[in-house]
């Protein structure tokens, strides 16, 4: 068999046997296969030679890069040991070492003075314990993806209330457009209905509260004229319902899934300050926004925010291995311990729990962030997008521009001055990523929002060109 019958053999096998995540099938059938087999640098290549610019990290998990030579020596190292051991009733050196690091990090990069005035506009919150230095974070638990840290968030604030002796808290508060992963309890606190809305059935119920959506705010308001109309509905709910509420989960700084949303400064350190006021958990999913892709290793360092209980996964090795961690403060840790007739324990785990090959990639990757100063580097870049983002924001069917650090997204409209959107049907979004996919560039969009998320090491030059070619890609399709 030649190489062309071969390739055209695996597009035939692919359609034949693999059900694509977030994928109408129907249309993976009649549309053209794009099966990648090398990748290098930022650059991903397909089975014919033609080269790509990844322009979402291999959906938002590479940091530094394809192949790179420090995290495939230390996964080909761990090799030489040992690939796998469990975490239930064992443990291994690779996790020891990786949590250790990882709450000397977190708390390093959160442990800074906190100012004592509220955030700002949010009168109906002079009863805030403002100023209070939470509880650092200081025990990690393993799993192997954003949703199961996040599943693991939920189920250890739930019980925690539990071991408290509280019993009628069970309800848990998110936002509007959030996403936490595609899990049961995950999906529960989601608020994104084109992904959520056919499971209500199976889910438990939640209280919502707005989004920060400025550009399509709930209430027709403008920042930051609105005084956090958003907050103070936040407020009420909490204010209400705050003894059966278990806690607060959001994406701090960026609703990534949601539409790349994100929110205005003062929100998030808003958040944290009801959460203290109403004595509720405060649960930060930094599985996207975590390690640098904000221009801050972790988001809550923007407003100083301390949350009780963070998930992170994606980028945590660098895009090499599922791994995800859940952190969490000795407070919480401590509510779990008892005597074993007690029934204390976390009854929560799974199979790769702490996976020795990932937890080596994750160190690996952590030391890149040393040794290539990645945040400092990064700095150039985000001017870059940010600059680019105000130059495209002039085009016809551009509605809105969003980015916090090399987080962008770009909201087409059908209108500008009406900010109609564009049909769902119409697929705006995806022609514009099929007319730079054939131009070189992979993006994958949210719907009508392009979603802009390279590697982190990409160079100037190759962000320049990145760029280029989404806004001659958005230009033909809304304008040609």
């Amino acid at each position: 068999m030649g190489i062309l019958d071969e390739n055209r053999h695996l597009e035939d096998l692919d359609k034949k046997y693999i059900w694509h995540p977030f994928t109408q099938m129907k249309e993976w059938l009649e549309e053209k296969t794009i099966i990648i087999s090398e990748s290098r640098d930022c650059f991903i290549k397909d089975i014919y030679g033609r080269w790509y610019l990844d322009g979402v990290s291999s959906l938002w998990v590479n940091i530094h890069g394809h192949r790179k030579k420090e995290i495939d020596d230390a996964i080909k190292n761990q090799l030489d040991d040992i690939a796998h051991s469990t975490l239930l009733g064992l443990s291994n050196i690779p996790a020891i070492k990786l949590a250790e690091r990882l709450i000397k990090l977190v708390n390093s990069s959160l442990d800074t003075p906190r100012p004592r005035s509220a955030s700002p506009a949010i009168g109906s919150m002079a009863g805030a314990k403002r100023g209070r230095r939470h509880s650092s974070l200081n025990k990690v638990f393993y799993s192997d993806n954003g949703s199961t840290a996040v599943e693991i968030a939920l189920k250890m604030a739930f019980q925690y209330w539990k071991h408290k002796g509280i019993n009628e808290r069970h309800k848990f508060l998110s936002l509007n457009n959030a996403y936490h992963g595609d899990t049961i309890g995950a999906v529960s606190v989601g608020g994104i209905d084109i992904f959520h809305k056919a499971f209500g059935p199976l889910l438990f119920k939640t209280y919502k509260a707005p989004s920060p959506y400025c550009y399509r705010c709930a209430f027709d308001k403008s920042y930051p004229d609105c005084k956090f109309v958003c907050l103070n509905r936040m407020e009420k709910i909490l204010k209400s319902h705050s003894k059966k509420i278990v806690a607060v989960i959001i994406e701090p700084i960026v609703q990534a899934a949601g539409g790349m949303i994100t929110s205005p400064s003062g929100y998030l350190k808003g958040v944290r300050e009801l959460c203290t006021k109403y004595n509720v958990l405060m649960i930060a999913d930094e599985v996207a926004t975590g390690f640098s892709r904000t221009g801050k290793l972790f988001a809550c360092e923007h407003e100083d925010v301390v949350p009780d209980i963070m998930c992170l996964s994606k980028g945590i090795t660098g895009g090499y291995m599922p791994l995800a961690v859940t952190l969490t403060t000795d407070e919480i840790y401590n509510a779990f311990l008892g005597e074993f007739k007690d029934l204390k324990t976390f009854f929560h785990g799974h199979s790769y729990t702490g996976n020795p090959l990932a937890c080596a990639a994750a160190l690996a990757c952590l030391d890149l962030f040393e040794k290539e100063d990645t945040l400092k580097n990064l700095q150039p870049k985000i001017e870059i997008l940010e600059k680019w983002l105000k130059e495209v924001l002039n085009l016809k069917h551009i509605g809105d521009v969003r980015n916090k650090g090399l987080m962008a997204g770009i909201e087409l409209v059908r209108d500008k001055k009406t900010k109609e959107p564009y049909d769902w049907a119409e697929k705006i979004g995806w022609r514009v990523a099929y007319h730079a996919r054939d131009n070189g560039v992979f993006i994958r969009p949210l719907g009508n929002v392009i979603v802009i998320m390279p590697p982190l090491s990409i160079s100037e030059q190759n962000l320049n060109q990145l760029l280029k070619i989404i806004k001659d890609s958005i230009v033909t399709v809304t304008e040609g």
